[in-house]
């Protein structure tokens, strides 16, 4: 899982680096590699383990080295595969290349166990759906438990899947998943346009038919935060060129 840190305040970027060099001489599964952005300034993009593990890292950095940090949106390495055979790994959505060199995307994808209690499968599966996910067999433990065996896009999983899960099933629900294989997808690089200037750490890569629900919540939310200037200022999710959401943030 990758995700860029950016220092809250440009000042502390030294502080960052060091902190982040210590971290990763007791944790050989942390990596990190320094970056920048537009709207952020510099930082890091860094890799874990996964989610458990970017919370721990980003949690000692502000208690054990005293650093306010940014996060950017979880991501996961694709496989972008280009016209001509060349494929290349994209880790980081700015990364992604020109979509009319691309013949195809392939996503990681986990092959899931999931435990839940007989009455929360119709909810669990419809959760499953919704995270494109696919069913493949079904096992009744006893009289009360089912075993879902499952394949599910990494990405889908990254966020709130375990969350969901466990309220769903009142936290009897459980998850156990192995890495699966790479698989193509309809994917898209989804960027966020304010005052129609993209902004790079809001770019991400989703699925197209989630993209406009996404771009849409997106929109609404930098509406909410974005403090307001003497001008209207359109806030924009897009696909390339075409336009796929909009708010307009008033002026005061």
């Amino acid at each position: 899982v990758f995700c860029g840190l950016y220092p809250l305040e440009s000042d502390d970027y030294e502080k960052l680096k060091a902190a982040l060099g210590r971290l990763r001489l007791n944790d050989a599964a942390f990596v990190y590699s320094s970056e920048s952005s537009l709207a952020l300034g510099f930082g890091f993009r860094c890799g874990f383990l996964g989610l458990l593990h970017m919370e721990i890292i980003q949690e000692r950095i502000r208690r054990e080295h005293d650093v306010e940090i940014i996060s950017t949106y979880p991501s996961v390495i694709y496989h972008v595969i280009k016209h001509g055979g060349e494929k290349i790994d994209v880790d980081n959505p700015v990364n992604m290349p020109d979509p009319g060199t691309i013949l195809e995307i392939r996503e990681p994808t986990i092959r899931a166990s999931i435990i839940l209690p007989n009455d929360s499968m119709g909810d669990i599966l419809a959760l499953i759906m919704e995270k494109r996910g696919t069913v493949e067999h079904t096992d009744t433990l006893d009289m009360n438990r089912v075993m879902l065996r499952c394949v599910l896009p990494l990405n889908e999983i990254l966020v709130d899947f375990n969350d969901r899960l466990k309220s769903i099933t009142h936290g009897y629900g459980s998850m156990d998943y192995e890495l699966g294989d790479y698989r193509a997808s309809d994917l898209v690089k989804m960027d966020i346009r304010v005052n129609e200037e993209p902004v790079d750490a809001f770019s991400s890569i989703v699925h197209a038919t989630k993209a406009e629900g996404r771009g849409r919540a997106l929109c609404e939310k930098l509406k909410e935060l974005l403090p307001r200037q003497l001008f209207k200022v359109a806030i924009q999710a897009a696909i390339g060129s075409k336009v796929i959401a909009r708010e307009t943030l008033g002026s005061v």
